[in-house]
């Protein structure tokens, strides 16, 4: 048995139940619930904390698809993507990102480097299961579709008594193997067949699911009258499609009025299109109209099926296209749909908690007013938790609304020019009673001359309140919150420096995820809604710019960087 039998009874037999999946993320219960998961599912599954690791887990073992998570201390998802693709034994294992970034510059950058797709965390496990299957498929079809190439390019090489034919299989493959439109897969096949062996035309039929009607879908004829759309009932011509259902070409010359023009004799020949050793049915048929004197020799019939099977294989790959697309189209629905849910919510929240808020301000006022005396510290530390619970509330509402909102932000910038050193002293002033009351140091870093910013006062603003309220609520008694600011020519740096306090290395490039809190932190202790430096974030990229965060040696810095133009 050659070699290309034995490539293909493997990728035959071969199910993508048993596929090897590579798994990388630096969260061991990120990876142990995915690794269960699969597992159960039928895969061999691998794990990999760190980009390190993962490079070499996927050059000796070279999985068949990875689930790369994009942000990990040390190299990243888009680093290990890119040595990856730049690696000739890796470059063609499709990898799927998992990522809590949602932003549309995430996800280009990781389609540029070679990624296929992208799950959001948290996870949906059957979304990401039919994903999986999907570019598992894919890529079986490829090397599916390589093997086919190669057998043709060998088969055509043998007939060398055929000047050209080489050339032409090759031309018309590279033309359809690489387009995910049908249409124009269909338009390819038929015209170069037509041309190259000169017949007078040339159609591709379709069957329909029950195959019991097939269509004319594309024709290429330059003397027959025009026929593409034309139905024909296959139980109409029970002897000549039962053949072809059976994946038999057949050549004949005969007068049949619904195939050709009336009282014209011509010799056909059809080629079922389906994939060689492939286990779908069939899609089709290839038809090819000559003069009735002009048959069909060997070769060409060869050349036809061997075009036809690098259709059913372009055409499968073209609807798995256009099925994933419309997957993808779906998932927009959705977020769309949520998105709209929670402005609705978040407005319809707004009215009762406002009232709410309203309500306790009222019966603070009225106890002291009427009742002075009949105020316990027992009801004054309930009115304190209601009032609190009701502001809280009211943020997240806010927040929400905010987060909602800031894509459609990013359009509506007003950019002024701002005086830095006037400016965050005033912003900055409201903290100063705060800090002391809470027993901490405020000090401001500005350096005597500054180029004016030109940017959104109003967003900046926000962003700038956001850090000093996250950053009051976590330095401890007798520490140091600092407001640093740096420039060049470009480019604005905003530092919010705390000291006394480190957030752990692993966390580090959690805390701008939505609703996250740092673990062991009493979250009725600080308060808030877990939406802060997720908004921050968000508002950060509207102007065009970047966060980080660095902790270490005793103290948390937040720096955002704005492009000043």
């Amino acid at each position: 048995m050659n070699s290309n039998n034995c490539d293909r009874k493997f990728l035959e037999s071969t199910s993508i139940d048993y596929k090897t999946i590579l798994i990388v993320d630096d969260h061991p219960s990120n990876l142990q619930v995915l690794f269960t998961f699969l597992e159960t599912q039928g895969f061999r599954v691998l794990a990999a904390q760190n980009g390190e690791n993962a490079l070499k887990i996927a050059v000796s073992s070279l999985p068949d698809l990875i689930l790369l998570d994009i942000l990990m201390p040390g190299i990243d998802g888009f680093e290990v993507c890119r040595q990856l693709k730049n690696n000739l034994h890796t470059a063609n294992i499709p990898i799927i990102f998992l990522t809590a970034l949602s932003d549309t510059v995430n996800k280009v950058k990781g389609f540029e480097l070679g990624g296929v797709d992208y799950v959001t965390k948290p996870i949906e496990q059957q979304e990401l299961l039919a994903r999986i299957q999907t570019h598992l498929t894919l890529k079986k079809m490829r090397q599916r579709l390589a093997l086919q190439n190669k057998e043709l390019h060998q088969e055509i090489y043998a007939r060398q008594q055929v000047e050209g034919q080489q050339d032409l299989v090759k031309r018309i493959t590279e033309k359809i193997r690489d387009s995910l439109d049908e249409t124009q897969i269909l338009q390819i096949a038929t015209e170069e067949l037509a041309k190259v062996l000169q017949t007078n035309s040339c159609q591709i039929e379709l069957y329909n699911s029950s195959q019991t009607i097939a269509t004319i879908v594309y024709e290429y004829s330059h003397i027959f009258p025009k026929s593409q759309g034309m139905v024909r009932k296959i139980a109409d011509f029970p002897q000549l499609y039962q053949q072809l259902l059976e994946k038999v070409p057949l050549q004949f010359a005969e007068i049949i009025p619904e195939f050709s023009p009336k009282g014209m004799q011509c010799t056909r020949l059809a080629c079922p299109i389906y994939e060689n050793g492939g286990s779908k049915g069939i899609l089709g048929n290839l038809w090819l109209l000559r003069a009735k004197e002009e048959i069909f020799a060997d070769f060409e019939v060869t050349l036809v099926q061997q075009v036809a099977s690098q259709c059913a294989i372009a055409i499968r790959q073209a609807r798995l296209y256009e099925a994933s697309q419309q997957q993808v189209k779906e998932l927009e629905r959705l977020n769309r749909i949520k998105d709209d849910f929670l402005k609705t919510i978040s407005h319809e929240l707004r009215s009762p908690m406002s009232s709410i808020q309203l309500a306790v301000q009222t019966l603070e006022k009225l106890l002291q007013t009427e009742y002075p005396h009949s105020i316990s510290p027992t009801f004054t530390r309930v009115l304190n938790i209601f009032r609190q619970a009701s502001q809280r509330h009211n943020k997240l509402v806010e927040d929400l609304l905010t987060l909602c909102y800031l894509d459609a932000k990013a359009d509506a910038i007003v950019s002024e020019l701002i005086n830095l050193q006037v400016w965050i002293p005033e912003v900055i002033q409201p903290f100063l009673e705060r800090t002391q009351y809470q027993q901490q140091q405020l000090k401001i870093d500005i350096p005597t001359e500054l180029p004016l910013l030109n940017s959104d006062i109003s967003t900046l603003e926000r962003i700038l309140i956001e850090l000093l309220n996250n950053a009051c609520k976590y330095t401890p008694a007798g520490e140091i919150i600092t407001v640093q600011v740096r420039a060049d020519e470009q480019t604005v740096e905003l530092n919010v420096i705390n000291s006394g306090v480190v957030i752990p290395k692993e966390e580090q490039n959690r805390v701008f995820d939505q609703f996250y809190r740092i673990p062991n932190n009493d979250p009725w202790q600080y308060g808030g809604t877990g939406l802060g430096l997720t908004l921050v974030k968000k508002m950060v990229e509207v102007l065009k710019g970047t966060i980080d965060v660095e902790s270490r040696k005793g103290e948390t810095k937040f720096t955002v960087k704005i492009p000043n133009f």
